[in-house]
Order: C-alpha cells, then structure tokens, then sequence
C-alpha cells in the first residue's frame, strides 16, 4: 500500500468525464483485457524490468513480449527509458499500480466469493 493510497478519491458521480477522459480509459481496459499484458504489468508495477527479463518471467517470446509492451505504452499504462543499449520499462506510476491492485483484488474477492467492501 501507498502512503497516498489512504486518502479519499473525490468524484463527482453526477457528472460525465469528458469524452477524450473516458476514449484513454477504455483503452487502458481493452489492453488489461489480455492476461499476458496484466502479468507484464504486474511485473512492472513492483519495478523495472527489460525484455528478456520480462519474457523470461513469463515464460513466453521475447517478440511476443515486445509487442504487449508497445500497446500497453500507447496506452500509456507503461514507461520506457534507455539503459545503455537496453530498453527498461516500468508501470506509468501510482494511479496505474492502484488501478491494477483494485482490479485484481476485485477479482480475487469473487473468485473466493468474499463479500465486497467500500
């Protein structure tokens, strides 16, 4: 857990996000849709990682792994900064690290049929 993490998120139920607000959103989820992007990303979410690190992490292709990469950083859920020759990714800071923890802690509460909490 973050020391941010502890504050109430303010929204405004009532009004819609603007239209460009909720087309980045839906992107994000579309690339989270695919379980070789949310591994990734989980990955990344505890700290920086190259290619090879990452496929062999995963246990899959490192052309394979290049192309999740691409889409989640277009989606901009990733970062990527040069290391010398090597490409080092990361997750894209707090809000994208929260958003993954709440997705799979909602998934593991139903997957263990735990009630929900606020």
């Amino acid at each position: 857990m973050y020391a941010r993490d502890n504050t109430k998120l303010v929204v405004d139920w009532e009004r819609l996000p603007p239209a460009e607000q909720v087309d980045a959103a839906t992107e994000a989820f579309r690339m989270l849709g695919d379980a070789t992007r949310l591994r990734l990303l989980w990955l990344l979410c505890g700290g920086e990682y190259d290619v090879t690190t990452l496929a062999d992490q995963l246990g899959a292709p490192r052309p394979a792994v290049s192309q999740h990469l691409a889409k989640l950083r277009l989606a901009g859920l990733v970062s990527q900064r040069r290391d010398g020759r090597r490409a080092v990714y990361a997750a894209r800071g707090g809000h994208v690290r929260r958003l993954l923890a709440e997705a799979l802690g909602a998934a593991a509460h139903h997957v263990k049929g735990l009630p929900d909490h606020d």
